[in-house]
């Protein structure tokens, strides 16, 4: 089987502005757990020993975490420049030598999949490349790259966000890839390089077999604010398991509390809510819906509903439907002159 595994973890993740401005998109948490700790965890599980992670965005605080514990022996690849996800993989060639195959997963994919059978079916294939993909509704189609394919599950082609009128499939692209060594001869160096716009074409072109492996396990992308929202809230339901983590279920409410909160006893939490390490949640406050991450301080009385606060920040105003970034002032109190 394989052991060795490459975590594309280099992109800027803008579109979760302003939860990335401090934090790589890698390491912002899903239950107050990172979502690449989770994945390192699910690579370790199945099997694999070393893991190449490519770096780029805040990389310094990705290898200063790592390089402390994992669950696997890890190695990175600092870009001084996005050269694309096949572009990256490149770049990390001389790790695979004398790997007949290789996984490669996204550092922030939130599944459940099982990567040991995406590996064997890779293995029993004998294609150059297998992706795992999941069947979406259709009405979603548009937002994802399609995967039309073969009766015997090999890709027949590709759309790119297609409309739902024009779409041949439901089933998108995971983001997580098995290949055979081979896939280095189709990636040039020293090029900007996509597996989607350049590296899957060019293999269909030269006649090449690209094996699909549909998952049916839970799923999510956590590229947009919408998706970790939901991404937090399927946890906290258990559609998906995070390991380590302690739910409180209580009257209306499941909710999460990190270590070395202060939370009092008339504190009221409705919804789903998820509370990091180091916060201080002020008497007869009310969360509703919330997602607070390590060291957030909410004064007293306040109300939040439907928020998202990064590291560091203190709440002094009642917020509802607000994204707000790290080391901030929300709302704070003027005293008044004696």
């Amino acid at each position: 089987m394989i052991q060795k595994a490459m975590v594309m973890a280099a992109g800027v993740g803008s579109r979760l502005d302003p939860l990335t401005q401090c934090i790589p998109k890698p390491l912002v948490p899903i239950l107050n757990r990172p979502v690449m700790d989770i994945l390192l965890e699910k690579l370790a599980h199945c099997g694999i020993k070393e893991v190449v992670a490519n770096t780029y965005y805040l990389a310094e605080k990705i290898e200063e975490r790592y390089s402390k514990s994992c669950p696997v022996n890890i190695s990175f690849v600092h870009e001084k420049e996005l050269s694309g996800t096949a572009g990256g993989l490149k770049k990390c060639e001389l790790f695979f030598d004398n790997c007949e195959n290789l996984l490669v997963v996204s550092a922030d994919g939130f599944h459940d999949a099982d990567l040991g059978r995406i590996i064997a079916a890779h293995e029993e294939s004998g294609c150059i490349a297998t992706m795992a993909v999941v069947p979406v509704d259709i009405e979603d189609v548009s937002n994802y790259g399609v995967v039309v394919t073969n009766k015997d599950f090999s890709v027949s082609e590709f759309q790119e966000k297609p409309p739902v009128s024009e779409a041949k499939s439901n089933c998108i692209n995971t983001g997580i890839y098995v290949f055979n060594k081979r896939i280095f001869d189709y990636i040039p160096a020293n090029r900007i390089y996509d597996f989607a716009r350049d590296v899957f074409p060019a293999l269909l072109n030269a006649g090449e077999k690209i094996n699909t492996y549909k998952i049916y396990n839970y799923w999510s992308d956590i590229g947009t604010l919408e998706q970790y929202l939901q991404s937090n809230k399927d946890a906290l339901m258990r559609k998906v398991m995070v390991s380590g983590v302690d739910i409180i279920n209580k009257y209306n409410a499941k909710y999460v509390v990190g270590e070395n909160t202060v939370l009092p006893e008339n504190v009221k939490i409705y919804d789903a809510c998820i509370i990091g390490s180091n916060c201080k949640i002020g008497e007869n406050a009310t969360l509703s819906n919330v997602i607070l991450w390590d060291g957030v301080e909410v004064a007293e009385g306040i109300t939040l509903e439907n928020v998202v606060v990064a590291n560091n920040t203190v709440i002094e105003m009642s917020l509802k439907n607000e994204i707000v970034g790290a080391d901030r002032i929300i709302g704070k109190k003027v005293k008044a002159l004696v």
